[in-house]
């Protein structure tokens, strides 16, 4: 067997807790896990996930400074240059689909 390290890490309790459920579902222990994890971060040369903030709800346009109506509006305008736009005919047809009736 390889030599190994001990890691010391700090979590919140119910996210241990969850994991640990999670992983004795899957028969996986927490330091397999771990090292699991940390194999991918080598192999990928960086996490093995994307990162990225959750996608917020829209914002009232009242509550917007100055600043961040430039910025929606200059990202906006660089996906529109960008081709990064579907046509209004198709937003209206996905709405109709999400619709509950």
């Amino acid at each position: 067997m390889a030599k190994t390290e001990n890691i010391y890490i700090r979590v919140e309790p119910q996210v241990k807790a969850q994991a640990e459920q999670v992983l004795g579902q899957l028969g996986i222990p927490m330091s397999n896990a771990v090292g699991m994890f940390l194999h991918q971060v080598v192999l990928q040369k960086g996490l093995p996930f994307e990162v990225k903030l959750p996608q917020s709800k829209p914002t009232a346009f009242g509550s917007l400074t100055d600043e961040d109506f430039d910025y929606l509006m200059d990202d906006a305008l660089a996906d529109y240059s960008n081709g990064k736009t579907i046509p209004a005919k198709e937003v209206r047809k996905q709405m109709k689909g999400n619709l509950v009736e």
